[in-house]
């Protein structure tokens, strides 16, 4: 991998890692009268007027703020507190989130953008939804069994070549519950790719709650943990080749 290790962008908060391992804290995470230093390369200073811009945004009446602050409202209500103690335990799955957020949004009609290998878990959720008073409607990612060969690609980019292979197609999944009146949108397992362009299709606001990761269940922080095979493999190798880059490059 040609990027030194030790390389890191001018300003980038994933620096501070180092300082919370030592302080336990950082800058952004403490009381005004107690913050340690902010380090030489924090975002917070050449960037502070979009800070301070975005979080006008928080404090106004429309719909965005309003979302913002049930998000906060959600984020407390996620933990609660132990006895005796000033720790705090987590108490609600993201499912829950999900659910208190809809509900506190007065959100009613819930979109489901799943990919067809999770239809069990989709329907699963479904039911959850309606149990709790929602209006789910689902899209599958293979929406109209689309030939995939459509989009000039080779046999050989096929998952199992030889074979008819329909074509995920995240934009009509979007347009479908758009035409549904969805008030809020979940992903569950679409593509790397697929789940940039529902995001940009979707009217309503959308939030992920299976993030597709086929070697690790669908559990993808798990590569970025030490003692992972996976993390340590991939800061010694590249998962594709410059030169392989560039020949599937050729083919698209």
């Amino acid at each position: 991998m040609s990027q030194s290790k030790s390389a890191k962008p001018q300003h980038s908060c994933s620096s501070c890692s180092s300082i919370w391992q030592k302080q336990g804290t950082t800058n952004c995470w403490s009381a005004p009268d107690s913050k340690p230093a902010r380090p030489v390369y924090c975002p917070s200073e050449p960037y502070a007027e979009i800070i301070d811009d975005s979080f006008l945004q928080y404090q106004g009446d429309d719909s965005d703020a309003r979302l913002a602050r049930v998000a906060a409202k959600v984020e407390g209500l996620c933990y609660q507190p132990v006895p005796g103690s000033d720790a705090v335990n987590a108490r609600w799955t993201r499912v829950e989130d999900m659910i208190a957020l809809a509900r506190l949004m007065g959100y009613k009609k819930i979109g489901i953008a799943t990919c067809i290998g999770l239809l069990e878990e989709c329907s699963r959720l479904s039911d959850i939804l309606r149990a709790q008073g929602m209006q789910p409607f689902s899209a599958c990612c293979k929406a109209g069994s689309i030939d995939k060969m459509a989009l000039n690609l080779k046999e050989e980019d096929k998952v199992r070549p030889g074979t008819f292979e329909p074509a995920c197609n995240p934009i009509a999944q979007a347009r479908i519950l758009n035409a549904e009146g969805m008030e809020m949108n979940i992903i569950m397992g679409l593509c790397v790719g697929h789940d940039m362009l529902f995001n940009k299709y979707s009217e309503a606001p959308v939030t992920t709650l299976v993030v597709k990761d086929r070697v690790t269940g669908h559990n993808p922080a798990a590569v970025l943990y030490g003692q992972n095979f996976y993390y340590k493999r991939l800061q010694k190798q590249p998962v594709m080749s410059d030169d392989e880059v560039v020949g599937h490059q050729a083919d698209i």
